[in-house]
């Protein structure tokens, strides 16, 4: 990859939707079809030849036993569509680990833009580490939302929608 001379632009999302909760309550691991639907349309609104020009996908790593895959799930068919323009797909870093996020955006020198896909409750926390000084809530309801912070990282330049067809038709009237 070749330096960019401009920081890139870092892009937050939460992972796709969730499978309906176990008869105890707890959360089943993976995704529903809703959000196997999503990572596949992520693929056109993220991928080669979108506005975004992604250079480097970071996911949430998975444990081991299966639990909090759903980011990773949702952004790997994006990586393996851009895995032939060499984009580096991160799913290393554990979900608490706000800091180890923000060490890996300033440490990308690579071309493109920075796509981080995450658990929704932490991306308060990530953007913080980022250095986002002001950082709402991510919608509990809502699994489209794009945060997007430009340089200097200080704020959350824009909120919109990823507007993936057949998920997101209620929100077409949003950014």
């Amino acid at each position: 990859m070749t330096p960019q001379s401009r920081p890139p632009t870092v892009y937050l999302i939460r992972h796709g939707e969730k499978p309906p909760k176990l008869p105890n309550g707890d959360d089943q691991d993976g995704l529903s079809t809703l959000g196997v639907d999503r990572s596949q349309a992520l693929v056109k609104v993220f991928g080669r030849k979108s506005k975004y020009d992604i250079g480097y996908i970071i996911a949430q790593h998975p444990k081991d036993d299966g639990g909090q895959d759903r980011p990773y799930l949702t952004m790997r068919p994006l990586a393996k569509s851009l895995k032939p323009d060499d984009v580096d797909f991160n799913h290393k870093i554990h979900r608490d680990d706000a800091s180890g996020v923000a060490q890996a955006v300033q440490e990308y020198s690579g071309p493109g833009n920075v796509l981080i896909c995450w658990e929704h409750h932490r991306l308060g926390a990530i953007a913080k580490a980022i250095g986002v000084k002001v950082a709402p809530e991510y919608p509990e309801n809502r699994f489209d939302v794009i945060w997007t912070i430009e340089a200097p990282y200080d704020k959350i330049s824009t909120i919109t929608s990823e507007h993936c067809p057949g998920l997101d038709d209620e929100f077409a009237n949003e950014p």
